[in-house]
């Protein structure tokens, strides 16, 4: 039997009449898929409780892909979320779901996901809490961009020069001005995250998504559709 772990519900999907299959991101433990028996049952205590952003304890025991969850609680009641907030928490499962893998121990992200759940939940800007963690998850990657230095010449990043930014190297200083290209004011935000007007924001959007496309695909997000109809 396992020890009781922090988890979230990322997706849970049908299995048969009476159970479901549920993707967990388990603090030390990654994404996990566990079976569920008898969750869809109409008297099941599973129904609430398996729901995204519930924070949850779990015990859940197998050897293969799928585990089969023993013990499940709610340690607090679902964040309330609403409206673009929501939506926002919708993107951040979707893009766990697609890049995490399982049997991998990933407390420090796992931190920052509650972390900016919480944040969406006060109502932070949500634009900021998103380009946050995601930065955040390309760092839980691998994917290490010097933010303050030219990857040419190791110079400073200078706040009025220009940027053309190469993936996985980093930014080198260029005249050109195009779709990969930021200026210095706008690469210094971004290694500082902190993102005070809507220009850096953007950037930081444009960036981040150029970024994570090698591990995401470029299927659409569903999340992004709900932001499209509000």
């Amino acid at each position: 039997m396992e020890n009781w772990r922090r988890a979230f519900v990322l997706h849970t999907r049908t299995y048969s009449e009476s159970s479901l299959l549920v993707d967990l991101f388990v603090e030390d433990g990654g994404k996990v898929t566990i079976l569920a028996k008898g969750a869809r049952r109409k008297r099941s205590a599973l129904k609430g409780i398996l729901q995204p952003f519930t924070p949850l304890i779990v015990q859940y025991s197998g050897k293969g892909e799928i585990k089969t969850l023993r013990q499940v609680e709610a340690i607090s009641l679902t964040l309330p979320l609403v409206s673009v907030f929501l939506y926002s928490a919708f993107y951040l499962n979707e893009l766990l779901h697609r890049v995490l893998v399982a049997e991998t121990e990933i407390t420090t992200l796992f931190d920052d996901y509650l972390t900016s759940i919480q944040q969406l939940a006060q109502q932070v800007p949500a634009e900021n809490v998103l380009r946050a963690f995601e930065l955040a998850l390309l760092d839980y990657l691998g994917y290490h961009v010097d933010f303050f230095h030219c990857s040419a010449t190791g110079d400073d990043i200078v706040k009025t020069m220009h940027y053309q930014y190469q993936s996985e190297k980093g930014f080198i200083s260029s005249l050109l001005q195009n779709s990969t290209s930021f200026t210095g004011e706008q690469v210094l935000a971004l290694g500082n995250r902190q993102f005070h007007n809507t220009d850096t924001l953007k950037a930081a959007k444009r960036f981040t998504r150029m970024a994570l496309k090698p591990y995401v695909g470029s299927k659409p997000f569903k999340s992004r559709e709900l932001f499209l109809k509000i």
